[in-house]
């Protein structure tokens, strides 16, 4: 297979998964056969670009091909008479046809993928599997699941909206604001596991679109429904993030730079003053949540770029009122790193003592052990700093943290 033959077919993975199985799974209202047929698709472009060319348009070609796999399932179940199927599918020896203009489809099958009707455990890993196509061992990652028990439950969620005919039409009102944060649960975790993977060497393809694409649902859902604070709080976060993105690596080297160490020329400071105008007007709702707050941590560690210091006892009091609102694992340790800073490494390694009898999948949680070994180096406590350090590596998908981790406590990484 040539390269230009690969890099169209791995560019329209990428870049047009969502989009053609949204459309897909709106026409067939069945996201498991959409997934089928449109993984069919891909297969066929394999087996038949080399040979015969990349098409004009490949994401026209995977479209076409993929309805005529679903037409296809559809004369097998005798449903090919259905006037339904006749209208959506149309004739299967039509000309490729042109990719529908529906910028909004994912979105709307992210709200169709939080219906009441599926276990609330479950939204947002459905989310992120069928609108931006990441595999059940990312996305149990970002939930601290095991793999094959968050495979069982997508593909029982999958099967329940086909055989109980969940709607798929945009839900309204009420409804509307009730998946809600299940959709701005999924956009988080998406937008987190692209920023965990970025950097030089990375174990989760396209990091960058993965956080683009991220973005650009934020800002769906903010156009969507301008009235909610959490939304803008959501994007406001994501935004303060990405003001940072391209401080994170060295650009010489490709070694990873913590927060603290980040050349401050390299923040985007147009995306910090659109992050915080979103902040701004989301705290002028008078509807606080977990986002806005979160929001307001990172728009306190950007004052650093103002004031050359970072307002650590403030960011302590904000997660202290984040984790009233939603006592995450991930909050409790940035919580008692934050309080570590203001109050002394003791009352930090205190916390995260009570946070692991609490949380037992501290075990397995790396940023859990980095924090430990930031805060024992802090205390002097040289020999357990650089064993928490050292468990910390091996948690790690993300090479440059693992390299920046060896360096900074001196653990040897050929040991890891």
């Amino acid at each position: 297979m040539s390269d230009a033959v690969r890099s169209a077919i791995e560019s329209a993975a990428r870049e047009a998964y969502g989009r053609l199985l949204a459309w897909l799974a709106f026409q067939w209202r069945d996201v498991a056969a959409a997934e089928d047929a449109l993984a069919d698709a891909f297969v066929a472009a394999l087996r038949t670009w080399p040979v015969n060319g990349v098409p004009a348009s490949p994401e026209a070609w995977l479209m076409t091909a993929a309805r005529r796999n679903l037409l296809q399932v559809a004369r097998h179940q005798r449903l090919s008479r259905d006037p339904a199927v006749t209208v959506l599918l149309g004739d299967d020896s039509a000309p490729e046809v042109s990719l529908p203009s529906l910028p909004d489809a994912r979105l709307k099958l992210m709200f169709v993928c939080a219906h009441p009707a599926l276990d609330a455990s479950v939204h947002a890993a459905l989310m992120l599997q069928t609108v931006l196509g990441l595999d059940a061992r990312q996305i149990a990652r970002a939930f601290l699941v095991p793999a094959a028990t968050l495979a069982q439950r997508l593909v029982r969620a999958k099967k329940k909206i086909r055989d109980a005919g969940l709607r798929f039409e945009e839900p309204e009102g009420p409804e509307l604001d009730a998946r809600l944060e299940a959709v701005l649960e999924a956009i988080y975790a998406a937008y987190g596991l692209g920023w965990d993977a970025n950097g030089p060497d990375t174990t989760v393809p396209a990091a960058d679109d993965l956080g683009s694409e991220a973005i650009y649902l934020a800002r769906l859902v903010v156009g969507l429904m301008p009235g909610s604070a959490e939304a803008r709080g959501l994007l406001a976060l994501l935004l303060f993030c990405e003001a940072r993105r391209a401080a994170r690596f060295d650009p010489a080297t490709g070694a990873f730079v913590p927060l603290h160490e980040q050349d401050l020329k390299r923040w985007d400071r147009a995306l910090i003053a659109e992050a915080d105008q979103h902040l701004w007007q989301a705290s002028a709702l008078r509807h606080p949540g977990a986002f806005q707050f979160e929001a307001a941590i990172q728009s306190a560690h950007c004052q650093r770029a103002a004031t050359g210091q970072v307002p650590w006892a403030a960011i302590a009091t904000l997660y202290a009122r984040l984790l009233h609102v939603a006592p995450t694992v991930g909050a409790g340790v940035a919580h008692a790193v934050a309080v570590g800073e203001a109050s002394g490494a003791d009352a930090g390694l205190e916390l995260l003592d009570a946070l692991r009898k609490q949380h037992p999948a501290c075990a397995d949680y790396q940023p859990y052990w980095a924090a430990r070994a930031h805060l024992l180096a802090v205390a002097g406590r040289v020999a357990d700093a650089r064993a928490a350090a050292a468990r910390a590596i091996d948690l790690s998908p993300n090479a440059p943290l693992r390299n920046w981790l060896a360096r900074r406590y001196g653990v040897d990484p050929g040991s890891r």
